[in-house]
This record gives C-alpha cells, structure tokens and sequence, in this order.
C-alpha cells in the first residue's frame, strides 16, 4: 500500500512543506518588488535610463551583435539568446533609476556570458529541453501511477521532477554570476556612482532570492513526493 500520512483530522502533515516552499516564494517575490519600487524613487547621478546604460555596457565589452529592446509587463526582463536581444520592461527601459540601470546591467550580463561561452549558461541552455519535458510530464506520471496503481510510473515522475529542479539549481550560478558581472561594471565604468553601486546590489541581490527560494520551494515538494510515494515497492 502506498505511504499514508494522515494527522488529526485526516490532515496531511506533508501539506506543510509545500507550504513553507509557498511563503518562502511569496516572500522572497515581496522582497525584491519592495525593494525594486524603493530604488526606482533613486535617479542616478549620470541621468542615463536603463537602455542607455545597457547600450553604453555592452560596447565597452566588445559585444556589438545584442539589440536592446523595450518589452511590456511589470519586471519581464530577460535576455534572449537565441535572438541575441536583451529585453527590458516598461519599467526599465526609459527609467533613470538606480533600479532601472541595475536590472538591465544584469541582463547585459547575460549577454556577455553568452558573448565569453560562460560554461553554466552553456549548460542551462542545453539542459532546457529536458527541463521542459520534466515538469510537463512529472505530475501527469504521478497521478496516472497513482490512478492506475503502478509504482514504476510514480517513480519515473519523480525522477522527471528532479530533472526539473535540476534546471533551477544549474539557473543560481548563472544568476548570481550576471548580477556580480553587472555590479562591477557598473562601476569600474562610471555608470553609477558611489553608494550608486551599493544601492543596486541591493536590487540584484533581492532578485537572486526569487531564484533560492524557487529551488528551495521545488526541494520541498520533491521531499513529499519522496515522503508519499518513495516507500512503495514494485509488487504494491
């Protein structure tokens, strides 16, 4: 029979890790909106707006083949490799803020590293495909082992939630690696200034903590799977 953890009340005790995973999602999300909307009231001395600042970063690397684009939404910014495009949000693009330039200095990060054959983007960039059919494929395998009653089903649905998470814990060092390319930069440039740097690494520091806390979220619920469904045997 399969592991059955029940509390009082027919409570499930497993439900609590997905909800730590969920309230360390929330916070690190309110963290860094906060903190986002704190540095946009902060106009850099320089008066250079996002995409200027993107522009200015990546001649002074030498990478000359990267448009720099304005996007729609609320922080939707992302470098796309594949069109060699970094992309900046509303709130980014045209903005003076401290904020501003230090998102799109990160993003120009990921240009770079894309620029120097970074090993781990490199990696990240091959590892998508499986990543995609991990988490498409990972709950359907589960719950159709659990409807059908065949353990092997559950287990190669765990392993392609692992493939998953995988993807997320190659993604930190590329995050953190941009951001720290971005904060020097930004000041062995001149691009901001004094307490300037200081201010924005704030910024990209509370946005590496979404990218934590989702791989801390994802170790969570991998731990009920494995507390759930990691205990039955093959003849169950």
């Amino acid at each position: 029979m399969m592991p059955y953890y029940r509390g009082f009340y027919g409570f499930d005790p497993t439900y609590l890790l997905v909800i730590i995973g969920a309230l360390l999602s929330m916070w690190a999300s309110a963290r860094v909106n906060g903190t986002f909307q704190k540095y946009s009231q902060m106009r850099s001395r320089t008066g250079m707006t996002g995409a200027d600042a993107a522009r200015q970063l990546l001649r002074s690397q030498g990478v000359f083949d990267v448009t720099v684009q304005s996007v729609q939404g609320q922080l939707t910014d992302h470098y796309d490799p594949r069109t060699k495009t970094v992309n900046l949000s509303e709130s980014v693009y045209s903005r003076t803020s401290v904020a501003a330039i230090g998102v799109a200095a990160h993003e120009c990060g990921h240009a770079i590293q894309d620029n120097v054959g970074y090993g781990p983007l490199r990696m990240r960039a091959a590892f998508v495909p499986v990543a995609n059919l991990g988490s498409k494929l990972s709950l359907p395998l589960i719950l159709f082992g659990m409807l059908i009653g065949l353990t092997p089903f559950i287990r190669i649905g765990i392993w392609m939630f692992v493939l998953a998470l995988l993807f997320q814990v190659i993604t930190l060092p590329v995050e953190f690696n941009a951001s720290n390319r971005a904060v020097k930069l930004l000041g062995e440039i001149g691009i901001l200034q004094g307490d300037e740097v200081g201010c924005t690494k704030k910024v990209l520091g509370a946005a590496a903590l979404t990218y934590v806390a989702a791989v801390a979220a994802s170790l969570l619920q991998l731990l009920r799977l494995v507390l759930l469904f990691g205990g039955r045997r093959n003849d169950d």
